[in-house]
């Protein structure tokens, strides 16, 4: 198969780190080549480097034959390389088709050519097999067509060689099916995809070779039906990962920490179950069954209609999150970046923001900075948060990082049911297993531990007991003795 790109012992070093060493990588035309690592293993650096925001400090790219010492950004559009990024760049009052040719404008004479843009727009969305109006504001639009807008983007310019950069994490199953049907069409048309995932199981549904990173290195190009998840695994973090769950002594407990009759809103009907002092309470479920509704009704971020929580016995009402907190409830949302963090402020303010009025001089409303640090240091050594200060941004770090500090923010409320919604979505292999051990550590503190995931193997490796959810009603409860993937998925799909 004809080779479109290649990087021949490509470096890239900033002040103090190597990003990318001495990396040699060919991509063919029509394939889908995976990129995989941990985070830091330089595959962002790489990306950056082909889409010309990093210029290489040694090697050669050879591009469609001709070698290039590194890209501009307009070179590399001008060349046909398009990007996809997890991080959408959309401007959302503006319409579909106006972000599509938002850099390259067509106009008449000194006037925008509006209907040369929706005629464009229209016939991409029939290619895409899409019910997308070219005029609609984009802002009105799901996050997965918002992806397929991005994706038009770069078919507008024609671009030969497509880099996507976890695409599917904000997306719904439904949405991800939409997207692997666009790649799909893509490869189909002689389109290279360069596609970058910490979801393995997208990696072997889709990729025809898949490339591993680690510290900056290429470690091994693989032929899709040559390798499986777990040597993947062992190649990107450069030890055996026979324990991905790791052990803990398992809850037999029957003490009630919490318990819902009846409880009805936000979507979700007549739930009643009971959560155990010091378990790990699994939620289970398809993507819409009400699971994250059901914790905002625990959390006080949405109305109860109707039905009672109990807490050690006691009904309570729980109006509000500041509520929900004084009674001990903590929630780590779903979408660390949006609901979990102040991405521009530093990694202390993050910690504190639930509890500076504990962290402030009595009778004063000045914070105790010297308390402040205290607290900081304290979750940064008993999370493991790899961070050089506390001053440091919460955007600047990695996305298990930035977990562990919402993590942290949360257990600074003293807690004693921590609810955590997705707890490794969109972070690598190596962290995850971090965010287990840690959530192993604090059970064995005594910490009960509400979970809501979308990843089976997750949901059956953290659990002590499953409760299903489908289309707002709990379909059933399991107990260790009776996991199975068949028996989670009959209960998520019977209601």
């Amino acid at each position: 198969m004809q080779t479109i790109l290649e990087l021949e012992h490509v470096s890239k070093m900033f002040p103090g780190v190597i990003a990318l060493d001495d990396a040699s990588i060919e991509f063919r035309k029509g394939e889908i080549h995976a990129l995989v690592g941990e985070n830091g293993a330089g595959k962002s650096t790489m990306i950056k480097t082909l889409t010309g925001y990093h210029k290489p400090t040694k090697g050669v790219i050879r591009y469609e034959g001709k070698e290039y010492s590194g890209f501009t950004p307009s070179g590399a559009k001008a060349a046909g390389i398009g990007v996809i990024y997890q991080e959408l760049n959309m401007v959302s009052h503006l319409t579909v088709a106006e972000n599509i040719f938002l850099s390259d404008l067509p106009k008449k004479g000194a006037l925008l050519d509006k209907q040369t843009m929706e005629k464009r727009t229209q016939q991409l969305m029939n290619e895409m097999g899409l019910p997308i109006s070219p005029n609609i504001p984009v802002g009105e639009l799901s996050i997965g067509y918002q992806q397929m807008v991005e994706l038009a983007k770069a078919l507008v310019t024609d671009s030969k060689l497509i880099i996507f950069d976890e695409p599917t994490a904000p997306l719904s199953n439904r949405e991800v099916d939409i997207l692997f049907k666009q790649i799909a069409r893509l490869k189909e048309k002689g389109i290279t995809l360069i596609y970058i995932s910490h979801r393995l199981d997208e990696i072997f549904q889709i990729a025809d070779r898949v490339s591993v990173m680690r510290d900056g290195k290429i470690i091994a190009t693989l032929n899709i039906e040559d390798t499986d998840k777990e040597e993947l695994i062992q190649l990107m973090v450069g030890r055996a990962m026979n324990e991905v769950y790791p052990q803990r002594p398992r809850h037999t407990g029957k003490e009630v920490l919490l318990e819902t009759k009846g409880l009805t809103g936000n979507g979700v009907k007549n739930i009643s179950l009971d959560i155990r002092k010091g378990e790990v309470l699994g939620l289970g479920g398809l993507v819409g069954a009400g699971r994250t509704e059901f914790a905002q009704l625990l959390f006080g971020a949405a109305k109860v209609e109707s039905g009672e929580i109990l807490l050690k016995g006691k009904t309570v009402s729980i109006n509000s999150p500041s509520r929900a907190m004084k009674l001990g409830i903590a929630m780590v949302p779903e979408d660390r970046k949006r609901q979990g963090l102040v991405l521009d402020e530093p990694v202390k303010d993050n910690i504190a923001l639930p509890v500076l009025k504990t962290l402030s001089s009595k009778g004063l409303r000045i914070l105790n900075r010297k308390r402040e640090l205290a607290l900081t240091e304290y979750y940064r050594g008993k999370m493991r948060i790899k961070i050089y200060s506390g001053l440091q941004l919460a955007k600047e770090l990695s996305g298990g990082n930035q977990q562990k500090i919402v993590l942290s923010k949360e257990l600074a409320t003293k807690p004693q049911l921590i609810i955590i919604d997705e707890p490794t979505r969109g972070i690598d292999v190596g962290a995850k297993q971090e965010i287990y051990k840690l959530m192993n550590e604090l059970v064995s503190e005594g910490m009960t531990i509400l979970m809501i995931t979308s990843e089976m193997e997750e949901l059956i490796g953290m659990s002590d007991r499953i409760v299903i959810f489908c289309e707002g009603h709990k379909t059933g409860v399991l107990s260790r003795e009776e996991f199975s993937s068949e028996r989670i998925l009959t209960l998520a799909s019977q209601y």
